[in-house]
């Protein structure tokens, strides 16, 4: 695997995404501010995918999901399904801990309006595909997508096609003989709000995955 394809904590490929992080490091100097790493156990076998950094979460503290309401569900969720040792991610320093589990973002860098462009996302997976290709190789067995965005950036990572294996919440594609794709909704502040995605729901996504990896 070359270099590049590795996760870089300062790459700046992405001139829009670059810019931005400038603007937000001069207006918030304590926070992160850079392309945020992935998080968790090392080897897992569920790798969960979302769609990019947020300005006050994981831009902020420097981890997936971490200092934001997008967490909140999602670690409530991991912690309860005995993949995290408690239900809170606050603080980069909070001795969070992942058990066969990790978390990652399709782009690592902030976005602005939380939109990265289709170029940024076709920029920034090689990284994706990096990881997953270490991910299974690993053992890894679970890939979970959190909203279409991060779908569809899984399904171009591994070269297969997005009409073969749509996005649905609660869909399951079995990618091959050891690897499957499960689809949730994001459980960002306004799908968990608005009801489109419910603790119940998330929860029986997780509960599938859970049966499956046994």
């Amino acid at each position: 695997m070359p270099e590049s394809s590795t996760f870089q904590p300062d790459c700046r490929r992405c001139p829009r995404l670059a810019q931005y992080l400038d603007e937000v490091k001069i207006a918030y100097p304590d926070y992160y501010a850079r392309p945020v790493p992935p998080f968790g156990a090392t080897p897992a076998r569920l790798l969960v995918v979302g769609l990019a950094p947020g300005i006050h979460g994981a831009n902020r503290t420097g981890r997936p999901f971490t200092g934001d309401f997008a967490g909140i569900l999602l670690y409530q969720t991991l912690h309860k399904f005995g993949l995290a040792s408690h239900s809170e991610s606050i603080a980069h320093s909070d001795g969070l801990i992942l058990s066969n589990c990790r978390i990652t973002n399709a782009v690592k860098c902030l976005p602005p309006a939380n939109k990265p462009d289709t170029s940024e996302i076709r920029q920034c997976n090689h990284y994706l595909k990096n990881e997953l290709i270490q991910f299974v190789e690993q053992g890894g067995k679970a890939i979970l997508a959190l909203g279409g965005v991060a779908h569809r950036a899984i399904v171009m990572a591994l070269r297969v096609k997005s009409t073969i294996f749509p996005f649905g919440h609660g869909a399951v594609h079995q990618l091959d003989n050891d690897l499957w794709l499960y689809d949730s909704y994001h459980c960002s502040r306004y799908n968990t709000q608005t009801k489109r995605l419910t603790a119940e729901m998330f929860e029986q996504v997780f509960m599938r995955i859970d049966e499956d990896l046994g």
